[in-house]
């Protein structure tokens, strides 16, 4: 049984009670975290009023069929890049009709590094769109590095997804 008191439900509570105080609802890409985001989430009792879906797109075909990312973005820039992560949030907010988005995509290990790109290297999207159905949709992209093997990589990569999506929601006078 999962202790709901440990450090990544807390950041799941205040990510639902800063979506919920907005009327808001939320939908995820993941990539190199395989839903571990979408489980952290749903592991709160009542998720299914404020989480709307996510998409486990793990590989590149399904970056482009299920979140419209460009074929040809991913062949410029690789799968694990900010263009990537920013055509996947935005994918996957036009896509569930929802007020925001969190996109993961990265190389959690221990294989899959390059010179370029190592292990360890993720790149985010949080796509955010203040009224659903207007076309004003701010997007963000940062790209982190994650020292650990491939589970710690991947619950960083949660961590850092949900406290840097509460940093963006916070009021700029805050």
């Amino acid at each position: 049984m999962k202790n709901n008191n440990d450090p990544q439900h807390e950041l799941a509570r205040a990510v639902a009670l800063t979506l919920i105080g907005r009327g808001w609802r939320i939908a995820l890409a993941e990539s190199c975290t395989g839903g571990l985001v979408c489980a952290t989430l749903t592991d709160l009792a009542g998720s299914s009023n404020w989480l709307e879906r996510g998409y486990i797109t793990y590989s590149n075909a399904a970056k482009s069929e299920c979140l419209d990312v460009p074929a040809e973005t991913i062949e410029s820039f690789g799968a694990v890049s900010e263009p990537v992560a920013k055509a996947m949030a935005e994918g996957a907010l036009c896509n569930a009709n929802v007020n925001a988005a969190i996109s993961i995509t990265g190389i959690a290990g221990p294989t899959g590094g390059s010179v370029e790109k190592l292990v360890g290297t993720v790149c985010f999207g949080w796509a955010i769109k203040e009224n659903v159905g207007r076309d004003v949709v701010n997007t963000i992209t940062l790209t982190k590095h994650f020292n650990g093997d491939r589970q710690v990589v991947r619950e960083q990569a949660r961590d850092f997804a949900l406290s840097h999506f509460l940093e963006l929601l916070k009021p700029k006078n805050a």
